[in-house]
């Protein structure tokens, strides 16, 4: 089976078994957020700065890999034309049910990044890609899709892995793999996805993250780190992910 189908059906599994990332708001965040009282996560922990995004009124924003239910809610109650695109159908089912509990309008639509998006060029003013090109073999790809479907000035917020949560063991405590983290390449790593129920996942370099925006005619403008949330790592408080602002050139 294709790796990407892989990580669409263990995505809905852990969606329907209560996963964070697969719970839709509720009813008092969304009106908060319409308020003008509200948060978004990249990362698992750290909200990204409101300055990020600017006025959103009017703007047209494509949430890419970012169904749920979680942030295109509070986007949509901002005022922004959102389209939302994700593979799994689960969070796709959570955006619907959260735009027709609220009364509001988005665009969903079931599609795979790793392959061409199905948008006209410059469609959009902003793309917001939470954590999820840990699911991708090629990054380089999707930097390159978004600045197409970005308008020249537009602007790309993402949230990205470290390679460090694919070097350590499932207790973080012992350095246990080489890099690249690439499962479909190496049975051993495919089998500890497999044992911890954890889809198809590879590692990136910082290279690849940041200088594949860079290569794709981005300005990186804006930078944070973030921990795991929980875990060995986060107690130490070792960084093992980036978010980051960049406009289009």
């Amino acid at each position: 089976m294709d790796y990407q189908e892989v990580n669409a059906e263990t995505i809905d599994r852990w969606a329907e078994s209560g996963w964070e990332w697969g719970k839709p708001i509720g009813h008092e965040t969304y009106v908060k957020a319409k308020h003008g009282e509200w948060d978004v996560l990249l990362t698992p922990s750290k909200p990204v700065p409101h300055e990020w995004f600017g006025e959103l009124v009017g703007k047209k924003l494509l949430g890419l890999a970012s169904g749920g239910g979680q942030q295109m809610p509070i986007f949509a109650a901002l005022g922004a034309e959102c389209t939302v695109l994700d593979y799994s159908k689960r969070q796709l089912e959570s955006e619907r049910l959260v735009s027709e509990r609220e009364g509001y309008s988005i665009r969903i639509i079931r599609g795979d990044m790793t392959k061409t998006l199905p948008f006209a060029d410059g469609e959009f003013d902003i793309v917001f890609h939470p954590v999820s090109n840990c699911y991708a073999r090629d990054v380089a790809h999707i930097w390159r899709e978004c600045a197409r479907v970005l308008k020249k000035g537009g602007i790309l917020i993402s949230g990205t892995d470290h390679f460090v949560n694919y070097i350590v063991d499932d207790d973080e405590e012992r350095i246990v793999n080489h890099l690249p983290f690439d499962p479909p390449s190496d049975p051993a790593q495919m089998e500890q996805l497999r044992r911890t129920d954890s889809g198809v996942q590879f590692s990136h370099t910082i290279a690849e993250q940041i200088g594949g925006q860079l290569e794709a005619g981005f300005m990186l403008t804006n930078i944070y780190e973030d921990t795991n949330g929980s875990g060995r790592l986060h107690e130490l408080n070792i960084p093992t992910f980036l978010a980051m602002r960049s406009v289009k050139l």
